[in-house]
């Protein structure tokens, strides 16, 4: 996942394409942690968090993906897992990518 992140062509050339990756336009990556996003709303009312990876596993593959864009040069800033966080953005641009795999 670090190698696809990072490598990901989605800044604008001089043409205005999506077509640079994030060391070629300097840029720096935010990781946060985000558990809710694992909720399952299909059934019911409440989302369910059953098949979301228990902090003893979640929190070295976090560690693991950080420490992973960091051996590739980048910039890279985290969230603390597990804590309640204020983020604010700005999203410049219409494109958002869901990443599983």
């Amino acid at each position: 996942m670090a190698e696809k992140t990072s490598g990901l062509r989605l800044f604008s050339d001089a043409d205005g394409k999506m077509n640079l990756a994030l060391s070629e336009v300097g840029g720096a990556m935010l990781v946060v942690s985000q558990f809710t996003l694992y909720g399952n709303a299909e059934k019911g009312k409440r989302p369910s968090f059953i098949d979301a990876a228990r902090p003893e596993e979640a929190i070295p593959l976090y560690e693991r993906f950080l420490a992973a864009l960091r051996e590739r040069g980048l910039h890279v800033e985290s969230g603390e897992f597990g804590e309640m966080m204020d983020v604010e953005l700005v999203n410049d641009g219409p494109v958002t990518l869901w990443l599983e795999r």
